[in-house]
């Protein structure tokens, strides 16, 4: 019986030890398919859960989405993945959504949106939180851990070791590719401090994400549904204010807290004029703003600010993801084909499948 080779060509279909970096839902869309198709996965995350955008701040008057608000479903396989946590996702009627003014008069009062808006329960991270489950199980996600550098292994030149930081401080050795699944200034930012893939640089290069400040607000005293007598009657609204691009009121969510809570999403112009202003400046801007669009004046007990360095996706790469063969390095990320939570999904989804 003649004996198998033992080299492998990097194109084939034999598992390989891949690093993804980035635990939002492109990460690990394209880590779960990855380990679907038999290959060795590790993902590298910096915060402290897996989720990205898809964020929850947790406080004693109940969770704020202070980053992804609601998705929608265009991509049978984004709705056939969603199919397997069916008590995660539910609707949430945001068909109050209307076009403010700068006083907060309504210019327009949408129709009943064309697609359903959903939401994940108790909070927005809960769905990935809940796809990264069987790669925390497996010792497959690394949290709290930055990668700070790429670089090829000492020990085998083919192959790739990435230095880290946090609580898994070390070098992590032993991989045939790398995949990005995070911001592209964040990628950018990687592969020119670690003198890599400069194919993928020119790309990234057109890539254009703005910021966003956030803000969230508690009124423990309302409670829904009684609180007719605080604020609007609608729960969503886009907004032309100068500041203000968007503001939901959380407790009109599905499975949330009933205390009145609102997030407070300014635009990405302001955002960016006011990128690395104070936070409690930013606050105080950002509170009376809402004031003046929603007629509450009422001082909240809890008032918290988040500023997103990379938020909105402005100009986007066009395509779902870059592959450089020849590095093995690959990215992916929402801001590839939009900013859509479903962009994210197709973006790590299809990163995975050019590779397994």
């Amino acid at each position: 019986m003649a004996k198998k080779s033992s080299i492998r060509s990097p194109e084939s279909a034999a598992p390989r030890r891949i690093a993804v970096v980035g635990a939002g839902i492109a990460g690990v869309a394209c880590a779960r398919t990855l380990v679907q198709a038999g290959h060795d996965v590790t993902v590298f995350e910096k915060s402290t859960v897996p989720g990205g955008r898809m964020a929850t701040r947790e406080s004693e008057f109940g969770g704020f989405d202070h980053g992804t608000q609601y998705f929608t479903v265009r991509d049978a396989r984004f709705e056939k993945a969603l199919a397997t946590a069916t008590k995660l996702v539910r609707p949430w009627s945001a068909n109050t959504v209307r076009i403010l003014d700068e006083l907060g008069r309504v210019v327009a009062s949408a129709l009943p949106p064309k697609e359903a808006h959903w939401v994940a329960t108790p909070g927005m991270n809960a769905l990935v939180k809940e796809w990264a489950q069987p790669l925390a199980a497996a010792g497959r996600l690394v949290l709290e851990t930055e990668v700070v550098r790429i670089e090829p292994d000492k020990l085998h030149a083919e192959q790739w070791q990435l230095q880290t930081e946090g609580a898994g401080s070390r070098v992590h050795s032993g991989f045939d590719a790398v995949v990005l699944a995070i911001p592209s200034a964040q990628a950018q930012a990687l592969l020119l401090s670690s003198q890599q893939g400069k194919p993928l640089l020119a790309q990234l290069s057109d890539v254009s994400v703005a910021p966003c400040w956030t803000l969230m607000l508690a009124f423990p005293k309302a409670l829904q549904p009684t609180m007719a007598h605080l604020g609007p009657h609608w729960n969503a609204a886009r907004s032309t204010h100068h500041r203000i691009a968007w503001l939901a009121r959380e407790s009109s969510k599905p499975g949330r807290s009933p205390i009145e809570r609102w997030t407070v999403q300014a635009s990405p112009e302001w955002s960016e004029r006011h990128l690395e202003d104070d936070g409690e400046r930013v606050k105080a801007k950002l509170l009376k703003a809402f004031t003046e669009v929603t007629g509450i004046r009422a001082e909240p007990p809890h008032a918290v600010v988040h500023r997103w360095r990379h938020a909105q996706t402005m100009q986007p790469l066009g395509k779902s993801h870059i592959w450089d063969a020849k590095s093995r390095i690959g990215v992916c990320g929402d801001w590839c084909l939009g900013h859509r939570v479903e962009d994210g999904f197709v973006s790590g989804l299809e990163m995975a499948l050019a590779l397994a």
